[in-house]
């Protein structure tokens, strides 16, 4: 009994010991704490699968808009026709082009999960089932995986976003970017 009565006297001595008041009319002591820093802390925080994981579905966009481009990776979606959202036409992640469809030139793209996706990107790992064909309308949940290089016209690239149909294959895709990048970043630079 007077061996915990000791471990208890001892433990309330060491919370005492951090709560100093000062009676004297001095300021009382900053509590100061020191921090362990790794060298690489934010590189492996950016590498973690569940940060990536939870990004990824905080970026999540609606993209609703007619397919430019079908290739063997994936579709280069226009973005951002939010009449593809009425009921009759939910019913299928692909609309056939002649599916009566606009697009309002003053609508914005929301910074919010599940906001509708405006402008060019293009959509990977998307079902198999039905196939999407050039001028077809799409309608489907992406997460962000990153960029990709569009060539609308020979010889004239641009970088457009890359959204995965799958959330899996979004944050795998998002690994592999900023696992390239940080490689390309820790390589030094040749002497002069």
């Amino acid at each position: 009994m007077k061996l915990l009565l000791l471990f208890l006297l001892v433990g309330l001595a060491g919370c005492a010991r951090d709560q100093v008041v000062a009676l004297t009319g001095e300021p009382a002591p900053v509590k100061t704490g020191v921090v362990a820093s790794f060298p690489d802390s934010r590189a492996a925080m950016a590498m973690d699968p569940e940060q990536v994981r939870t990004e990824c579905i905080e970026g999540r966009r609606l993209i609703c808009g007619r397919v430019l481009k079908v290739s063997p990776d994936g579709l280069v979606v226009d973005s951002g026709y939010t009449d593809l959202l009425r009921p009759p036409l939910t019913q299928s992640w692909i609309m056939p082009g002649t599916v009566s469809a606009s697009r309002n030139p003053a609508v914005l793209e929301l910074k919010e999960p599940g906001a509708a996706c405006i402008g060019l990107c293009f959509l990977t790992d998307i079902p198999k089932r039905p196939k999407a064909k050039v001028f077809d309308y799409v309608v489907i949940m992406g997460y962000p995986a990153g960029a990709f290089r569009y060539a609308a016209v020979p010889k004239v690239e641009r970088t457009i976003r890359k959204f995965s149909a799958g959330l899996d294959t979004a944050v795998k895709l998002t690994l592999q970017t900023r696992e390239t990048d940080s490689s390309k970043n820790a390589r030094p630079s040749p002497p002069p």
